[in-house]
């Protein structure tokens, strides 16, 4: 499969390296430390799948609206911003966010993949070295879904967000290799979960409900995945050390709160970025899904154990403390039954007369 994407911003900006920080941890212990873990390894091999052939991309997409989601979802809504938008301008932010998400699920899932890697390599354990090799083709997998929805059913593509790119960045800078478990499978994957959650639930495209459906299905595990192994090991802690933690989680937490304020992408629009951003901050709309985007993340770090009186501070600000009364567990298995139906769905559709 060839590839060539269009990006609204200068191709410079679509490189990206920096120095790492990682260690090799080798373990000759090869007796079962987690049964946990070996269960979801198990999983994680029964449920692979091929993104060429589970998802039908014969379906089409409206060229102007791809995903279909209402007019209430879209950014600026209820605003007076948005009333004064023409109806040139209300098009085109309608298709640049839909395409901007998009391209940061592409990104977030390539730092995904190395995240999964650098796993592989410093984790201490042998089970979670298992399932994190199963991780690896899941995010491959991933990258490959969105690069190919991206390139055969939209125009162009965004490049990474600066608030992504900073928390990966961070996340693969630490040499403690429970610090990428922090950023990736508690802080990014939760939050991809509901971003995914949103176009899987209200998009009327089928073909982009299915993607996400199936992706969130790994990421479920993804996210499992993240809370066996960490809320083993934080409870080894010291006081300091969970301090750190706490800290890592409050900081990731606030950036991806702040992802949303894409000022590249109302630029592209021809909208002024302060307008749109202090448009985009006061709209009723924005506030509940941007509160909604950590209902994944708050039950995941109770669970873990980074439950201090400063987290639960920050989320309080952030307006999403509730969210930590909800079953982890629970939301993470839905997921994998959603996906399930779309697989019922789409073979009745396949076996349906002409």
């Amino acid at each position: 499969m060839t590839a060539v994407f269009k990006y609204v911003l200068p191709v410079e900006q679509t490189h990206w390296k920096f120095q790492g920080a990682s260690e090799t941890a080798f373990t000759w212990n090869y007796d079962t430390q987690s049964e946990e873990l070996l269960r979801l390894y198990a999983k994680g091999k029964q449920q692979q799948w091929d993104a060429e052939k589970r998802i039908d991309w014969s379906l089409e997409v409206d060229p102007d609206d791809p995903m279909q989601i209402v007019e209430e979802m879209m950014p600026l809504y209820g605003t007076p911003l948005y009333e004064r938008l023409s109806d040139r301008h209300k098009s085109d932010l309608r298709y640049h966010s839909q395409v901007h998400n998009l391209s940061q699920f592409l990104h977030g899932e390539q730092g995904a993949l190395v995240c999964a890697a650098r796993i592989v390599q410093d984790v201490p354990t042998l089970e979670s070295k298992f399932y994190a090799a199963t991780q690896v083709m899941d995010e491959a997998r991933h990258v490959e879904a969105y690069r190919r929805l991206l390139k055969d059913k939209f125009r162009f593509a965004y490049p990474i967000s600066p608030p992504l790119q900073r928390l990966l960045e961070q996340a693969l800078t630490d040499k403690r290799w429970d610090f990428t478990y922090l950023g990736m499978q508690v802080l990014i994957e939760g939050l991809a979960l509901a971003a995914f959650q949103r176009i899987r639930d209200y998009a009327k495209n089928a073909l982009c409900q299915a993607v996400n459906a199936y992706v969130m299905q790994d990421e479920a595990r993804h996210v499992a995945f993240g809370r066996l192994a960490l809320r083993d090991y934080y409870p080894q802690l010291t006081e300091s050390e969970r301090r750190e933690r706490e800290e890592f989680v409050i900081e990731g937490s606030y950036f991806l709160r702040d992802r949303l304020n894409s000022a590249e992408m109302w630029e592209a629009i021809g909208i002024d970025p302060k307008d749109a951003m202090a448009a985009h901050a006061a709209s009723e709309g924005q506030i509940r899904f941007r509160k909604r985007l950590f209902s994944r993340i708050v039950p995941t770090v109770k669970d873990i154990g980074l439950w201090s009186e400063r987290v639960q501070a920050a989320y309080a600000d952030m307006g999403v403390l509730h969210y930590g009364e909800r079953n982890a567990q629970e939301m993470l298995d839905n997921d994998a039954n959603v996906a399930a139906e779309f697989d019922r769905l789409l073979a009745a559709r396949a076996s349906a007369p002409a």
